[in-house]
């Protein structure tokens, strides 16, 4: 037991091994108005990296209700590659993007393999073009799997969740300001409209808004708890993207062209980043979360598990790294440390994306820990089995 644990303990509680960030933009050109570009990678230090998706680029859209392919009106905010998109998040039970425009009710999913769009048609989000508050401008992952959405002035807070392939819609409530917010007020424009949101792993909120003010809002009850202003940032910095990078820490993002910046939680005090001083980005998605150490230990950026909450009774184990070769050991540990089910996989060119069942295992938290054949262990994440 103690064999099996000691690799585990010893990365969760302390593993220094600066993973490559896996942060994903929606930017925009250089121009003072709103106006997509594209959805692209970025690297650690705050360049872009490959373009995923553009503005350009020829899309195929199919409805998920009609299960077609539509054609939408492109001189309408109500389409998939809109000037207006400026909520983004990840979906990591499929490597899909999930994102809105700002001006729509339309929600869509963006498969990075095909590049083929799903639309979701919307109707529990009740956008309006000409009403500020109800814009959808945050959007992130929940560490139970689920998309959340948040419009401005917080009166919809949306959850999208995926079941058998197809996505629904939910509406969880308002949102409303603390009792000791005071002038700090997460419904008033000056201090909290715009922005894009953060979840940590007890699945709590992190809202920014575009001011640098940061809200806590917990889930259970519905309420923002201002917790402080980010310190160290240009007096016009504008933040319109946040994400949490490999490290834990949050990296922001500006719409306005501007340096990106990394923010710890504990301080708030923001450090800028040595890559581009003229990006135009509207939101940042990652697949990491605030304190979630089993999350971030990752020593190879392309190697992955996947969903990590689990309704259907299987995980993917996926690699595409050429440094990774030969037999993998899969170990899946329950929360007292016991090994609870164990495989091992053959990895060939660097490339894998096996299927392994979970059927035997009750609902509850795991730790999946992958090491290679010298017993290395190179992952480890928590996943969440439900009914």
């Amino acid at each position: 037991m103690k064999k099996h644990l000691l690799p585990v303990i010893l990365l969760l509680l302390g593993n220094t091994i600066n993973a490559q960030q896996d942060l994903f933009a929606l930017a925009g050109k250089d121009s003072p108005r709103i106006e997509f570009s594209d959805f692209r990678a970025m690297n650690a230090n705050g360049t872009s990296g490959q373009s995923i998706f553009g503005v350009s680029s020829e899309a195929k859209v199919v409805s998920q209700s009609r299960k077609t392919s539509v054609t939408e009106d492109k001189t309408s905010y109500n389409h998939a590659q809109a000037m207006t998109l400026a909520a983004l998040a990840y979906d990591y039970s499929g490597d899909n993007l999930v994102y809105m425009p700002m001006f729509s009710s339309n929600i869509y999913v963006l498969n990075q393999k095909t590049k083929e769009i799903t639309l979701i048609e919307n109707t529990v989000a009740r956008v309006t073009s000409c009403d500020i508050n109800s814009h959808i401008t945050r959007m992130t992952t929940g560490y139970d799997g689920n998309m959340y959405a948040l419009n401005n002035s917080g009166t919809q807070f949306i959850q999208i969740s995926k079941k058998n392939n197809q996505y629904s819609v939910n509406d969880l409530g308002i949102i409303t300001d603390d009792a000791e917010n005071g002038k700090n007020s997460f419904t008033a424009m000056e201090t909290g409209f715009g922005g894009d949101m953060i979840a940590d792993a007890d699945n709590n909120f992190y809202v920014f808004s575009t001011s640098g003010n940061v809200f806590k809002v917990s889930t259970k009850e519905l309420k923002a708890k201002f917790i402080g202003k980010i310190s160290g940032l240009p007096e016009t910095y504008s933040v319109n993207g946040a994400a949490v990078n490999s490290k834990g820490e949050v990296v922001i993002a500006s719409a306005k062209g501007a340096p990106m910046y990394e923010v710890s939680l504990n301080d708030l005090e923001a450090k800028q980043l040595s890559g581009e001083s003229n990006l135009h980005i509207y939101d940042l998605a990652s697949k990491y979360f605030v304190n979630d150490r089993a999350t971030a230990v990752n020593v190879f950026a392309n190697l992955d598990v996947y969903p990590t909450k689990v309704d259907e009774h299987f995980i993917y184990i996926n690699v595409n790294d050429k440094s990774v070769k030969g037999n993998i050991k899969i170990n899946v540990f329950d929360i007292s440390g016991k090994t609870v089910l164990t495989q091992r996989l053959s990895v060939k060119e660097g490339n894998l994306n096996q299927q392994v069942d979970l059927k035997t295992l009750v609902t509850g938290s795991y730790i999946v820990n992958i090491t290679d054949e010298s017993g290395k262990a190179l992952l480890n994440k928590k996943i969440l089995i439900t009914e």
